[in-house]
């Protein structure tokens, strides 16, 4: 994986200009124009025109590859719509953050996987349920949904702390709502079992979200980790701090002098943010001083 992100990053910087600018912003208003146009299809027609269908792509019908994104993910014209906002929001943020270059091979790498998942499946059914069938179970299974979803999970590796409104009204950090994304996925592997193998759609967008952040994510891991030990390493040295003054009777004591409020109370005393644990020092020493470092 570590391979990978580096091959991308490298092609991203000889290639600058690579890319689509404003790519989720393209994809969300098609989708946005097909679903006006499906809600006025009152025959049904038009869905299947779109659909990823392996059978007729093998037989010209090209524009499938890439159309199955266009696919609403319901009825429910609220939620199309907060889905579509949130697609646009986290996709326009990973494109600022990561380059136009990389967020696009981001997304293309997606489809590719989908594109080449969809194909292995429709040839594996082929045989036993014929072509046609096959290709229709296919598209009848096939969505970008998941491929989008894994954005948030890209978005909350880099931002787990950022906060957004579900739905404009509840706030939620995004790492809280990835795990609620992670547990979609899951119910959605369970739930779909019926049409497996295609229910296994979701880990090929969580694979390619692998490939392209494993690296970000661990780094932050290990970030946090460290964060963690040296908070722990915070508390312990100010109960211990607090535990001295009360035997000893004072507030402040210089960590490099060692006079205290109560031996020379006319003193100012300030504590160092730069210093690893609670260490206090006087007027004299608070910007003279070496500092801790364990």
């Amino acid at each position: 994986m570590k391979a990978i992100d580096r091959a991308v990053t490298r092609f991203c910087y000889r290639h600058p200009n690579f890319g689509i600018r404003n790519l989720m912003l393209y994809l969300v208003a098609a989708s946005g124009i097909f679903y006006v146009f499906y809600m006025m299809d009152t025959t049904g027609s038009l869905m299947s025109y779109i659909t990823f269908n392996p059978a007729m792509i093998l037989r010209g019908q090209v524009w499938r590859i890439f159309t199955f994104l266009l696919m609403p993910i319901g009825d429910n014209i609220f939620f199309e719509v907060i889905a579509l906002y949130f697609y646009y929001f986290i996709g326009s943020s990973l494109e600022r953050q990561w380059g136009t270059a990389r967020f696009t091979i981001y997304y293309l790498s997606g489809i590719l996987f989908n594109v080449v998942y969809g194909f292995v499946i429709y040839l594996i059914l082929t045989p036993t349920l014929g072509g046609a069938v096959a290709g229709s179970f296919v598209g009848f299974s096939m969505s970008a949904s998941y491929l989008n979803l894994s954005m948030f999970f890209a978005f909350a590796s880099i931002w787990p702390d950022a906060q957004v409104l579900l739905f404009f009204i509840i706030p939620i950090r995004m790492k809280w709502l990835a795990l609620v994304d992670a547990l979609f996925f899951l119910v959605s592997i369970l739930r779909n079992m019926g049409v497996f193998p295609m229910n296994l759609l979701p880990l090929v967008a969580i694979l390619n979200f692998f490939l392209f952040c494993w690296d970000g994510l661990r780094h932050n891991l290990i970030r946090t980790r460290g964060f963690s030990r040296r908070r722990g390493q915070f508390r312990s040295a100010i109960h211990q701090s607090r535990e001295e003054e009360r035997v000893q009777g004072y507030r402040h004591k210089c960590s490099v002098c060692g006079r205290t409020d109560v031996t020379n109370p006319e003193l100012e005393f300030r504590y160092c943010s730069k210093c690893q644990g609670y260490h206090c020092f006087c007027q004299d020493h608070i910007n003279n001083h070496v500092h801790f470092t364990q």
